[in-house]
């Protein structure tokens, strides 16, 4: 939090704890303790920097997205806006009932949700996820844009050009090539993104097509996460991002970095 007030951003993205992968070596936190979030809340009236997307609350087989309802008031103390969703829960049916039940508490706490399509998941593609939020009909869904994710799943400009002013809320911004250099897909999107620009993504386009009053937050997890590397990868990326978005007659410049950059 207090580096993307140093480089200028207003937001940060968070999760309530750590991420557990055997690849990542992030420093262990949580925010589900009392103590912790005092501390980040007055860190960030003092820094004037705001959660804007809470991360974490995955849909899965075996479990009730019910017993993360604990985890939405706490995003909701936190003064997070919305919250953001994937499903690892392999039956079609089962997601969008639990996708309804989540979307449904966490309006009640004054909260949006995003679902983001992520290829080898549930959801893997921006049809699928047009399809999910059809179906689950609720005014409080939106989709998530991770421009990896989107990309590699195979839609175009064209394609997010066609979505109605309102579909998507929120826009990660990343690098990749358009083919796959990892076998292991969730490795690569976890350790192997790129500073915007470095990869052969078509960004400029995208983000010319998405609508230009969301955050538009990076997204660019490596494998170095010693404090110096991340602070140069950072201002790398914040510097990549701003230059793309002067040059895009779509979102304008937000300010923001996710509390998952790496």
């Amino acid at each position: 939090m207090d580096l993307a007030a140093d480089l200028g951003c207003s937001h940060i993205s968070t999760n309530l704890e750590s991420l557990a992968h055997h690849s990542v070596r992030y420093p262990h936190y949580t925010l589900r303790a009392a103590g912790p979030r005092r501390e980040l809340l007055a860190r960030m009236r003092d820094r004037g920097v705001q959660i804007s997307l809470g991360e974490g609350l995955t849909i899965g087989p075996g479990r009730h997205v019910g017993d993360r309802f604990d985890d939405l008031a706490i995003f909701a103390e936190l003064g997070v806006p919305r919250i953001n969703t994937v499903s690892f829960e392999p039956d079609p049916g089962r997601t969008i009932d639990q996708l309804g039940l989540l979307v449904d508490r966490a309006a009640e706490f004054g909260m949006q949700t995003t679902l983001e399509p992520c290829p080898t998941l549930t959801v893997p593609d921006l049809h699928t996820a047009l399809t999910v939020i059809e179906q689950v009909a609720r005014p409080g869904l939106r989709l998530l844009v991770d421009t990896m994710h989107v990309c590699r799943s195979g839609a175009t400009p064209a394609d997010l050009a066609r979505l109605g002013p309102d579909a998507v809320g929120y826009i990660q911004l990343s690098d990749v090539p358009l083919v796959a250099p990892h076998a292991d897909y969730m490795e690569e999107a976890l350790l192997g993104r790129l500073v915007p620009g470095r990869g052969e993504l078509p960004l400029l386009e995208l983000l010319s097509v998405l609508p230009d009053d969301v955050v538009v937050g990076l997204e660019i997890p490596s494998g170095a996460h010693e404090r110096p590397d991340l602070r140069r990868r950072l201002t790398e990326g914040i510097a990549a991002a701003r230059d793309l978005l002067r040059r895009a007659p779509g979102p304008s410049i937000t300010g923001h970095t996710e509390g998952s950059t790496g």
